[in-house]
């Protein structure tokens, strides 16, 4: 319902007349003849909400007792009746010639809205500061609701922006471009909660604007499953607030694979036991994260039968537990199976690419299933889904539908290496070591890494889970430095082991890489970049194969220790900064071993972990070494 409708006498006419037939018949069942308030009965038998019309010259003596010109959507609204009852469920009367007039800040309310104005001001709060004084009062007889129609914001048409507040609401006023566009907003008010009213009565709310609504939702979910989601956003978005019960369930799938999550809750399908298995599991993942260690309540699923409650009481513990798996059916599925497999060693690009080239044969678990949601859900998939891989997602045809399939997104991980040097806006890179491992399997890295036979991999987790959950280990000798790493594919033939913001420091007085032990029989790559926090900043590259170190480097500032026959092109001018330095031998080191680290998994997304054995020697003799143990507790 545009302002559109409302331009002329005869479109007033008609809105106002569908309105007052649509609110008669649903009164029908909806109140008992006995307890409706007596300013409805005469509307209710001449099934009319209005008033007789406004002529010209009341009008006229109203703009000459204001001092105004009317704004035109106002005007021609009086033309047609001059007054109105019921403007939507709130406002029982709204004014017409006689009872309009000033508010002059009857209700006190500029005090509070918006403020004291300052310099940081924006023009919409300059507007409604003075808005209070100035405008318009249209609500006659309401719940606490003002209807303020202001003079001071106007737009090339002249129509008057109209405000509308309650304090039973609590947010800021919401503001409408005009009367008009109050009015269709109100109309389409009434018949959302005579969509409400009639569920909880057993009623039926139905007419020709329902079934016009039902038919656009209808049409909005083909669409959506065509790749013509924003289309269907708009119709759905529509749909909403008209209160039609399939269009919230629908549009919500579409707003969580944007990204958004406020106010998204999948109404009507998150008690569906046909629906629970794809979006219960996004509503709990966002409850876990949010909620931490909190059950669920009565009213996280409202309408769940006892099975539902207990199937979603299981998977929010698989959640937490970090155990819970998408699963979906036919080629699809087994896509989300190989997707998992190739995320979970931080090809995360190329986890996406398979998901994606299988989004055409997707199929719905039934007709209100427009997209893969559950997959948010996933701890090793949902990290995947951007809201840019969402807005692809949604843009690819499935489930049959035709459709134009749109562009790929760009890939997240940048090539090679030297994006570590840019350093991390999360300050979470700034300083890192890792392994780079030839011709062996990530799944193998512990056993050859690791300090004894019986290090193995922990389950994927972020890198900031991972050390909360697995610090070290009270057999760990108190001088080792140990490091805690993140484990994947850095390439054809290659693995790695990673390690973000090192607990210990550089000292090549003890260093010892884990790597030149490993190396016996391949080839391994050490480097550990430490930032400068008031030291000189230090980046080491070494290379070790079967047992000895080949060729090695510590760049401290303008300083070089070069062993071996380190490649030219790995080192950088002596003046050159430390950072240019390091992006240097890392770009080198990617170009010649192709190797590369993934930046999303690594930053964002869930890998496996293990602890390696020590970076550094024991103390030798004579050699004192501090410990110091801080425990925090309560007090």
């Amino acid at each position: 319902m545009t302002d559109g409708m409302t331009d002329t006498v005869e479109q007033w006419r008609s809105l106002l007349a569908r309105w007052s037939q649509e609110w008669a018949d649903a009164q029908d069942g909806e109140t008992p003849e006995g307890e409706r308030p007596a300013r409805d009965e005469e509307p209710l038998r001449t099934r009319w909400l209005g008033f007789p019309p406004a002529s010209e010259e009341r009008i006229r003596a109203l703009e000459e007792r204001l001092g105004h010109r009317l704004p035109p959507s106002y005007r021609t609204f009086l033309a047609v009746t001059d007054g109105w009852r019921h403007a939507g469920g709130f406002v029982w009367l709204l004014a017409g010639t006689e009872q309009a007039r000033w508010h002059e800040d009857a209700s006190g309310l500029s005090e509070f809205f918006p403020g004291e104005l300052d310099e940081d001001s924006t023009p919409e709060d300059v507007l409604l500061a003075g808005m209070w004084g100035r405008a318009l009062q249209l609500d006659v007889e309401s719940d606490a609701v003002y209807v303020l129609l202001d003079p001071g914001d106007v737009d090339g048409s002249g129509e008057w922006a109209v405000y509308s507040w309650a304090p039973w609401h609590g947010d800021q006023p919401t503001r409408y471009g005009s009367f008009g566009a109050f009015m269709a907003a109100m109309y389409r008010e009434f018949h959302s909660l005579a969509v409400s009213g009639s569920e909880q009565t057993g009623t039926e709310f139905v007419n020709a604007t329902t079934q016009a609504q039902d038919a656009a939702v209808e049409a909005a979910r083909l669409d959506a499953l065509g790749g013509r989601y924003e289309r269907a956003a708009t119709a759905l978005a529509e749909a909403v607030s008209f209160g039609r019960p399939r269009a919230t369930g629908l549009r919500d799938q579409i707003r969580r694979l944007l990204g958004q999550t406020y106010m998204v809750y999948f109404h009507g399908l998150a008690a569906d036991p046909v629906y629970v298995p794809e979006v219960v599991p996004v509503l709990l993942a966002e409850h876990a994260r949010m909620r931490r260690d909190q059950e669920l309540s009565p009213y996280d699923l409202p309408g769940a039968s006892d099975a539902v409650r207990e199937a979603a009481d299981g998977i929010l513990r698989r959640i937490r537990s970090g155990t819970f798996r998408y699963t979906a059916e036919g080629v699809f599925g087994r896509a989300v199976e190989e997707a998992r497999e190739q995320a979970r060693w931080g090809e995360t690009d190329a986890a996406w690419h398979t998901l994606r080239a299988a989004l055409p044969e997707w199929r719905p678990l039934s007709a209100d299933h427009l997209a893969p949601v559950g997959l948010c859900a996933d701890p090793l998939l949902g990290p995947l889904i951007t809201p840019e891989r969402g807005r692809e997602l949604l843009a690819t045809p499935r489930a049959g539908q035709p459709g134009e399939v749109p562009p790929p997104t760009t890939d997240l991980d940048p090539p090679g290496l030297a994006w570590l040097a840019d350093g991390d806006p999360g300050n979470f890179l700034t300083s890192y070591r890792f392994l780079l491992v030839e011709g062996v399997a990530p799944a193998e890295l512990p056993a050859l890494l690791g300090e004894g036979e019986a290090t193995v991999l922990n389950d994927p987790a972020t890198l900031w889970e991972a050390r909360r959950r697995f610090r070290s280990g009270a057999d760990a000798p108190p001088w080792a430095d140990q490091a805690l790493t993140a484990v994947g594919r850095a390439g054809p033939g290659w693995s790695f082991a990673f390690a973000p913001n090192p607990g210990g420091q550089f000292d090549e007085r003890r260093f010892v890489s884990p790597g030149l032990a490993a190396s016996a029989n391949t080839r391994v790559v050490t480097v550990w970049s430490e930032s400068g926090h008031g030291r000189p900043a230090v980046f080491h590259l070494s290379v070790a194969e079967n047992g000895e170190e080949r060729y090695g480097c510590t760049l401290r500032d303008a300083t070089s220790d070069i062993r071996g026959p380190v490649p030219a092109a790995f080192l950088s001018p002596a003046d050159a900064s430390a950072e240019d330095r390091q992006r240097r031998a890392l770009e080198a080191l990617a170009a010649e071993l192709r190797v590369r680290l993934p930046r999303s998994a690594l930053t964002r997304g869930r890998l496996h972990t293990f602890r390696t054995r020590p970076w550094n020697r024991p103390p030798g003799p004579g050699e004192p070494y501090l410990t110091v143990r801080v425990e925090l507790g309560r007090p």
